[in-house]
């Protein structure tokens, strides 16, 4: 199980996730105040909740805990597969739900006056993800076609 690589790659994805999960994405600045753009919400510098993404952290939880579940699927190859996809759509929706709560976000401030806002690293964590997780689909997928060939030669 661990000396498979796609091993390697869905912990990545996991880790990658798992950084999402609990650190800024975004900050937006205005009129003195500092707001930031968390998985559960857009908070204010004071720890008080503006605007509730409860959404994409749903999602960012499902997307973090899909792939350590498929790592010990190893024994169906076919499942694992398909559970790659799944991530891979759920990474892509993550992506997507970043950006619309960036959106969300540039509009609460926009009415300050002086308001500023930037990304921070994390939130292109999933579209790296999703890079992991297709090599991770495309290794299992060797897998499964040695494993066939074999039966194959029997």
């Amino acid at each position: 199980m661990i000396q498979r690589i796609q091993t390697l790659y869905l912990l990545v994805v996991t880790a990658l996730m798992a950084v999402v999960l609990f650190t800024r994405l975004a900050w937006f600045a205005g009129a003195g105040e500092e707001f930031g753009l968390y998985a559960f919400a857009l908070k204010g510098a004071d720890g008080e909740v503006l605007h509730s993404t409860i959404y994409l952290g749903i999602l960012l939880v499902l997307s973090a805990v899909l792939p350590l579940v498929t790592i010990f699927l190893y024994k169906r190859r076919m499942l694992q597969i398909r559970l790659c996809v799944v991530e891979m759509v759920f990474l892509v929706g993550c992506a997507i739900m970043e950006g619309i709560y960036y959106y969300l976000g540039c509009r609460v401030v926009s009415s300050l006056e002086m308001h500023a806002q930037g990304l921070s690293a994390p939130i292109v964590l999933p579209v790296v993800g999703l890079l992991f997780a297709w090599l991770a689909l495309r290794a299992i997928f060797r897998d499964e076609l040695l494993v066939r060939s074999v039966d194959r030669i029997r």
